[in-house]
């Protein structure tokens, strides 16, 4: 053996030292020229995207592009460091891997180092979705929402009673209603994606079968959390001529409003960031975008353009009261209503009702104290002023009020008929010469026409249209001969129906597994539980919309809208 000096011996280990470094740094078993100060330190070639996963689903990404993510003069290491919980996700090296536990979006960065201990840093988001989610359906060509495909009623834009419909948009023109705009703002009112854990959207709380409002006085937030005001049906929002929206009027403008629920603690959770790197990696958002705005940039703005056109869209002008009106604004309502509807119209007008639901779209006019309670609970706009919606399908929601206190026209009836509290702010118009609450006085007969009359608004195309509707929604199968409802796969088919007063509504089980039709109104008597077979339900004369749900199977639910 041969013995080697002690200076030479620590050279040879340096040597050595030196190499390993070099091969493990750039996973090369030789032939590697070490790095030199001169060499060009790491940087950035090519930066990661979004990364998009599910729950429960295995992920494997290698955030170094096979080695293209970074270049260098020489061999790199790399490391990846999550911000926050990293949700279930491991990382090795430049690889992540993984099940996701739970939905949301985390970053990640990783870091390239070379032999001298240089290094730089990619910046990425990696977000989780739901494994439920489903994809739009929509149709080629897609529907039209424009002004010229969907032109507004005649009798909107006629001038009637000194005042037209019409005269009251208050669509800006920078963000015209356009049929990719609307078609993107639909795909988004009904997308849970906008909610943080995927759960909830806009349509979650402004179901198209009662008007786009929802059947609980309050709504329930993607973490069970409740609204602290009732939501208001949609209907004709687009004619609201102060422009201001919320019960509240806090939002300047409708484009404004959208963006509030998406971020609202209790509501949907979201960060407006978070949503853009959110759409931006969902496959079919970036060619919606495109044909709506002409790039594929997602922007809070655009979605806020896209959804205010959606609901800007949500005209109703086809009930038959409506139908009654001809291209210049004259009514025949003899030709369309029942003699106790128009009685009801006639009570409708004389005792002041269309002071603050203007117009032959019944909209309101501004923010009032209507005297709910002799102080208010909540201020609303100022001193309990609130915003009314229109009335046009007034009838078939199952709640009113800004806090969703009555659950009949009949006691809305009855609270303006004699019911006005003397609050110190009270509206002029529900004022008495005496400075007193105004008492109406009506009779039985009289109550009863007014609510025949509202329910003369409804407008059952409007509740059923497909170009409202989700385009999420399984696609029907077909519903049962006759007035029925399918309950096949853990769902009504179709959920929602419209009918005749009185009508008989068939509900037949192929499932061979328990269901029930259980109404959440107690003027109904819903199916018992049963496996198979059907089972039929006695509607109400009286004009509404009648939710009803699965006693075992909560999330299935459904509206039986009672009209003509």
């Amino acid at each position: 053996m041969q013995i080697v000096d002690g200076t030479r011996a620590r050279s040879i280990l340096a040597l050595i030292a030196l190499a390993v470094v070099v091969a493990c740094g750039g996973d090369a078993a030789s032939g590697v020229t070490p790095v030199s100060s001169t060499d060009a330190p790491p940087s950035v070639a090519s930066a990661n995207v979004a990364v998009a996963a599910t729950v429960g689903i295995a992920l494997t990404f290698d955030a170094t592009k096979s080695g293209a993510a970074f270049s260098a003069g020489g061999p790199l290491t790399y490391s990846v460091v999550f911000s926050g919980s990293p949700n279930g996700l491991v990382a090795s090296g430049g690889t992540i891997t993984g099940k996701p536990a739970t939905t949301g979006t985390i970053q990640a960065t990783i870091t390239a180092t070379d032999a001298l201990g240089r290094s730089a840093s990619d910046r990425f988001a990696i977000v989780t979705f739901e494994s439920s989610l489903g994809t739009p359906t929509l149709p080629t060509p897609m529907f039209p929402y424009d002004d010229a495909g969907a032109p507004l009623p005649p009798h909107f834009v006629a001038v009637v009673g000194g005042v037209s419909v019409a005269s009251m948009d208050n669509t800006p023109s920078t963000n015209p209603i356009t049929n990719a705009g609307a078609t993107l703002g639909r795909v988004l009112f009904y997308d849970p994606r906008l909610s943080v854990n995927d759960a909830n959207s806009c349509g979650s709380c402004h179901r198209q079968s009662i008007g786009f409002g929802d059947a609980l006085p309050f709504s329930v937030g993607f973490g069970g959390a409740l609204t602290p005001r009732h939501s208001p049906g949609l209907a004709n929002t687009r004619f609201y001529k102060r422009g201001r929206f919320f019960l509240d009027e806090r939002a300047a403008s409708l484009e404004a409003q959208a963006l509030e629920p998406i971020q609202n603690a209790r509501e949907m959770g979201m960060s407006l960031d978070a949503l853009a790197i959110k759409l931006s990696v969902t496959p079919y958002y970036p060619a919606l975008f495109t044909a709506a705005f002409g790039t594929p940039a997602i922007t809070s703005d655009r979605i806020a353009a896209a959804l205010a056109q959606f609901t800007r869209s949500l005209v109703s002008g086809g009930s038959r009261y409506d139908r009654a009106f001809d291209a210049t604004g004259v009514p025949n309502f003899a030709s369309t209503l029942t003699a106790q509807e128009i009685q009801g119209e006639q009570i409708f007008r004389r005792s002041g009702c269309v002071t603050c639901h203007v117009g032959v779209a019944q909209v309101g006019d501004a923010v009032h104290v209507t005297g709910l309670d002799l102080a208010s609970v909540d201020s609303g706009a100022g001193s309990g002023a609130f915003k009314a919606p229109s009335l046009r399908n007034v009838a078939v929601r199952p709640r009113f009020m800004h806090d969703g206190r009555f659950t009949t026209l009949d006691q809305v009836i009855d609270f303006y008929d004699s019911g006005v509290q003397p609050s110190p702010a009270l509206d002029a118009r529900l004022k008495a010469p005496d400075g007193s609450p105004l008492r109406l006085r009506l009779t039985v007969a009289e109550r009863a026409a007014l609510v025949a009359f509202l329910g003369a608004l409804t407008d059952s195309t409007f509740l059923t249209a497909p170009r409202f509707s989700n385009p999420f929604a399984p696609p029907n199968v077909g519903p049962v001969p006759g007035v029925g409802v399918l309950i096949q796969g853990n769902r009504f088919n179709p959920a929602d129906i419209v009918v005749q007063p009185g009508a008989i509504v068939s509900f037949t089980n192929v499932d061979n597994d328990s269901h029930s039709a259980t109404f959440d109104q107690a003027a109904v008597v819903g199916t018992p539980v049963f496996t198979s077979g059907t089972r039929t339900v006695q509607m109400p004369t009286s004009l509404g919309a009648y939710t009803y749900h699965c006693s075992i199977h909560a999330a299935m639910r459904g509206t039986v809208i009672v009209g003509r």
